[in-house]
């Protein structure tokens, strides 16, 4: 009964511990890769890092795309000081190294394989008291 009681315990705490991250925290986690994480296999990257930063877990569907951006979280924190474009959402004012990661095939199911592609690109983010906490888009800067 006592084990019982222990796990049960331990669950609930981790399952307070995630309630508890705010949306920011959530945005960091999800999209911010600073300095970029170099892994064994560099074809391996989103995946790794998808499923390291719980964006992908087994039981759930694969996320379509995700994107990581290589510079401290102040240059997105930056983007929210910005005017918001017609759409509401502000941009970084310079572009950023990134890696786009796009789910190959049809199959949404795991195990999820990833394409990634290194781009340097503005980044359009959704802010919540001045701190971002939704990753809207990327754009190349016009010619």
């Amino acid at each position: 009964m006592a084990g019982w009681v222990l796990c049960m315990t331990l669950v609930l705490a981790a399952l307070a511990g995630a309630a508890g991250e705010t949306r920011y925290e959530k945005f960091l986690r999800q999209h911010v890769d600073y300095p970029r994480t170099s892994t064994l296999a560099a074809h391996r990257y989103c995946e790794t890092m998808l499923a390291r930063r719980r964006v992908t877990a087994p039981g759930r569907p694969c996320k379509p795309s995700n994107t990581f951006v290589h510079a401290p979280a102040a240059a997105l924190v930056a983007a929210c000081s910005q005017a918001p474009d017609a759409t509401g959402f502000q941009s970084t004012p310079s572009a950023l190294s990134l890696t786009a990661c796009r789910l190959r095939g049809g199959d949404t199911r795991p195990p999820c394989a990833y394409r990634a592609r290194q781009l340097q690109q503005h980044v359009r983010v959704a802010c919540q008291a001045g701190l971002p906490v939704h990753l809207a888009g990327t754009y190349a800067a016009p010619q």
